[in-house]
């Protein structure tokens, strides 16, 4: 009698990924990534993904919630948004420049125009 480990994936979900690696080849024949390399990294990313769970689910039954939300937070980041993104992308205020006397230039065309682009993106809802 084999005994199977706890974290092994079901045969329905390795199938998926066998045709999700067909449809990737086809789609992206360019792109060769191996079959075997293929179902590791689903599997892996499966197995680091249930393991997660059930510490979540093991510190939230000793009254540990918070501390499983954190881990969750912390193990699997979601990726910033667009918005996020693109005020990131936008930088800070753009600060005067100097010219080559050593004066002061204001570009306020710039500077307002870089004012109406954060205020917009900051308008935004953090979808």
């Amino acid at each position: 009698m084999t005994k199977q480990h706890p974290i092994t994936p079901p045969p329905e979900l390795v199938q998926q990924w066998a045709s999700e690696w067909m449809r990737s080849e086809a789609a992206l024949p360019v792109c060769r990534v191996s079959r075997d390399n293929f179902m590791a990294a689903r599997a892996a990313e499966w197995g680091a993904d249930t393991e997660l769970e059930a510490c979540c689910e093991w510190l939230s039954g000793c009254g540990c919630e918070s501390y499983g939300r954190e881990l969750r937070a912390a193990r699997r980041p979601k990726p910033p948004s667009l918005k996020e993104q693109a005020l990131e992308a936008l930088g800070p205020e753009p600060l005067p420049e100097t010219g080559p006397t050593g004066d002061t230039i204001l570009n306020k065309s710039s500077i307002e125009r870089h004012h109406h682009i954060r205020r917009a993106l900051e308008a935004l809802p953090d979808d």
